[in-house]
Formats: C-alpha cells, sequence, structure tokens
C-alpha cells in the first residue's frame, strides 16, 4: 500500500513543498516504521522527484517526524511515533497535497 501511494505522489513533490526532511532513531521500536518506509520507498520516490531535496537525518533517540517546508519558510510537522510504512506514506501524501 505504501508502494501505491508514493507511486501516486510520483514528482508531485514540488507543486506545494520545497523540502521534506525525515528525522528517525536507527534503534529505537518507535521509528520502525519510518525505517521500513526509507528502506521500501525512498529509491522509487527520489527517482520521480531527482531535484527535489528529501532529507533523511537519523540521531539516536530522537522522536521520528515528517517536516515539510513550503514556500515563505512555513513549516509542518507529522508525528511519526509508533507507526507503520503506510501510514509515512500517507502523512507524505498528505503533506504533499497541503497548502498551508
Amino acid at each position: 500500500m505504501a508502494a501505491t501511494i508514493v507511486r501516486n505522489i510520483g514528482s508531485k513533490l514540488g507543486r506545494n513543498l520545497r523540502e521534506v526532511r525525515i528525522h528517525l532513531c536507527q534503534k529505537s521500536p518507535e521509528s520502525q516504521g519510518v525505517r521500513d518506509f526509507i528502506e521500501q520507498n525512498y529509491v522509487e520516490l527520489k527517482k520521480a522527484n531527482p531535484e527535489f531535496p528529501i532529507l533523511i537525518r537519523e540521531c539516536s533517540g530522537v522522536q521520528p517526524k515528517l517536516w515539510a517546508r513550503y514556500e515563505y519558510g512555513k513549516e509542518v510537522s507529522f508525528n511519526l511515533n509508533n507507526v507503520k510504512a503506510e501510514q509515512v506514506a500517507k502523512a507524505l501524501e498528505s503533506a504533499a497535497n497541503s497548502k498551508p
């Protein structure tokens, strides 16, 4: 399901967004879904958006979040604590479709 959402997003990330940052812990169980999402979908997402900045930030003990930066520096975060890969994809889709 996450792969389907990523395919639907395709190259649409740059329409509303300026940058996506994903913060996660390398070991914690709270970040497992985020790690799964990155392992399964990052390559396809980056191939569809080669010029778009998708930043992955790993830090021990950090709570997993997706940060979306829009025009004029407006940022929105999505809590990814204890979510599955599909929910990470839905958060990314929501960020891509939003216009704050």
